[in-house]
C-alpha cells in the first residue's frame, strides 16, 4: 500500500474529513480537501516535514504511513522472503495451519522478534477479550512501538475546528 492510499485508509478509519485533516495541516479552507485528495490519489507526494504532520494529525507513527509497497501477492511474498533473510521469521506447518514462526536456530533474531510477536499476540488477545476496542488496538499498531495519547476526532470537532479558524482568520483580514 501506498503512502498516499495510508494516508487515505487511516484518514478514513479516524472519522476525518479531508477538510478537517488540510485545515489543521495549515491549508485555507477552500482548498484543504483538495490539498489532502492530491496526496491521497498520489497525485503529489507530501515532503517528509508535511508527511510529519499529517501523521501528527492522524495519530500515527510517520512509519505508519510510510509502509513497502504491498500492492500485489508477488510483492507481498518477496517483502516475507525478505524478512525471513533479515529477522528469521519463517514458515511452518503447525497442527494443519499455515504459519510464520520464528526461527530458534537464529537466536540474535529470534529474541527481539519473539518478544515484538507476542506483544501483539497480546494486544490482539485483549481485543479479542473486549478489553481494548478496535480503536485502542488501532491506535498501538499505527504508532508502534511508541506509547501514546488517545484522541477520538469526531465531525462535530472537525466542524468546530474548521468554525475557529475561519473565526480567527476573518479577524485577521
Amino acid at each position: 500500500m501506498a503512502i498516499s492510499e495510508r494516508i487515505r485508509f487511516i484518514r478514513k478509519k479516524r472519522n476525518m474529513t479531508q477538510k478537517y485533516v488540510g485545515t489543521v495541516l495549515g491549508f485555507g479552507e477552500k482548498n484543504a480537501d483538495s490539498r489532502i485528495a492530491q496526496y491521497e490519489n498520489g497525485r503529489r507526494e507530501p515532503r517528509e516535514d508535511v508527511l510529519e504532520e499529517i501523521a501528527k494529525i492522524l495519530g500515527v507513527s510517520t512509519d505508519a504511513l510510510d509502509n513497502p509497497n504491498l500492492d500485489t501477492y508477488n510483492r507481498l511474498m518477496h517483502t516475507l522472503f525478505a524478512i525471513e533473510d533479515i529477522y528469521g521469521l519463517t514458515i511452518d506447518r503447525i497442527g494443519g495451519k499455515l504459519c510464520l514462526v520464528a526461527d530458534e536456530s537464529r537466536p540474535e533474531c529470534f529474541t527481539n522478534l519473539f518478544s515484538r510477536l507476542n506483544e501483539w499476540n497480546e494486544m490482539k488477545e485483549k481485543l479479542k477479550d473486549g478489553k481494548i476496542d478496535e480503536i485502542q488496538y488501532d491506535n498501538w499498531r499505527y504508532n508502534y512501538p511508541t506509547r501514546f495519547v488517545e484522541i477520538k476526532p469526531s465531525q462535530e470537532l472537525s466542524d468546530m475546528l474548521v468554525a475557529e479558524y475561519n473565526k480567527n482568520h476573518k479577524k485577521k483580514k
